[in-house]
């Protein structure tokens, strides 16, 4: 005698429930990412200290920049997880190969400049460049370009100095993340990644094409939260760890001794700028008020630009936060390649001007 034993599984949903509940998730995101500020002004002003204080100023930081930077990546890796389901990393790659050496470096470059993100928040996107299997010197060029020349440093630097300074900090600024992303390309450094990515890197956990090509919208959604589980969970907490450390660097910045240091006219005020910026962390908004300030105490114009290049680019929390996708010796590479160029500009504009 037997009996037939049903198991019960939960009925699917439809596809429509999936199509409106993203369109659901974007409008709320973007409803949430405008209240940022109103909401980091909040939660500073339930501390008992003063908000233009130097405590005041880091907490406003800290509380605006760790959910901006929480959402980006939540969004920007989910987007890369669905764009990996329709283009496998070999057929990526092989789309860049197609094109003359360098210009996947330029398009990554001219990407960046669209996206006005400081350096951390540049990070979610890099990683899922990296992860959809783009060129390791390509995605590096983005990561440069992102927070180092945008809209917004090129717009501040017009009023504050004028649109001869401002184009030419375009010029070198963009030839700098070009070039040192080719330079990081031809050294083949992938193997420098750290294991997880590396895997992802190479196609270990992407479909194949012809499985690519069966999916579903709904299985690709599924593919992109997949992705937001994994990365998420390996980053956020060195996320919370490099912005805490950014905003007390933020809040605390001694402006006359950075303006004494940067206005002598010695060959190691250019390096010494550049790693009195390494340290600190602001996007392009907030350096610029900092600069204005340096030049009116007599700064030199190059070396004030090269330590704001250093900030934003090369940022110790962006660091902390790499530190998570590349190996301590690639980032030893991106670090020397892109503080080269910065040097190189540095001196070049206290000549040219």
């Amino acid at each position: 005698m037997s009996a037939d034993i049903t198991t019960s599984r939960p009925t699917p949903r439809p596809d429509w429930f999936w199509h409106l509940s993203l369109i659901a998730f974007v409008a709320g995101w973007w409803v949430i990412y405008r209240q940022l500020i109103p909401f980091s002004e909040f939660v500073t002003g339930l501390f008992p200290v003063d908000r233009h204080s130097h405590t005041g100023e880091a907490i406003a930081f800290f509380f605006y920049d760790v959910p901006k930077v929480m959402m980006l990546l939540t969004l920007i890796v989910f987007a890369m997880g669905v764009v990996r389901s329709f283009f496998s990393p070999e057929r990526t790659r092989a789309l860049l190969a197609g094109k003359r050496e360098g210009v996947g470096n330029v398009m990554a470059a001219g990407l960046g400049v669209m996206t006005p993100f400081c350096s951390c928040s540049a990070v979610p996107l890099f990683i899922g460049l990296v992860s959809a299997g783009v060129p390791l010197g390509v995605t590096f060029s983005f990561l440069i370009s992102a927070p180092m020349v945008n809209e917004v440093a090129l717009a501040l630097l017009f009023g504050l100095v004028g649109w001869k300074v401002a184009l030419t900090y375009f010029a070198f600024g963009l030839g700098v993340a070009i070039v040192a992303g080719w330079v990081i390309g031809k050294l083949h450094l992938e193997g420098w990644l750290q294991d997880w990515v590396r895997d992802i890197h190479s196609g270990a956990t992407a479909p194949d094409e012809t499985e690519g090509e069966k999916l579903t919208m709904v299985d690709r959604y599924r593919l992109g939260i997949e992705a937001v589980r994994e990365i998420f969970g390996r980053v956020w907490m060195w996320i919370i760890l490099g912005i805490g450390m950014g905003a007390l660097i933020h809040g605390y910045v001694p402006e006359d001794l950075m303006a004494r240091i940067m206005g002598a006219d010695a060959w190691w005020s250019v390096p010494a700028a550049v790693v009195i910026g390494i340290p600190m962390y602001t996007n392009a908004a907030g350096v610029i008020p900092i600069v204005e300030a340096l030049l009116g105490k007599g700064a030199a114009l190059g070396t004030v630009l090269a330590f704001m290049m250093s900030v934003i680019a090369l940022s110790l929390p962006e660091m902390i936060i790499l530190k998570q996708v590349l190996t301590l010796r690639l980032i030893a590479v991106f670090v020397g390649v892109v503080g080269s160029g910065i040097l190189a500009v540095g001196y070049l504009f206290n000549f040219l001007f």
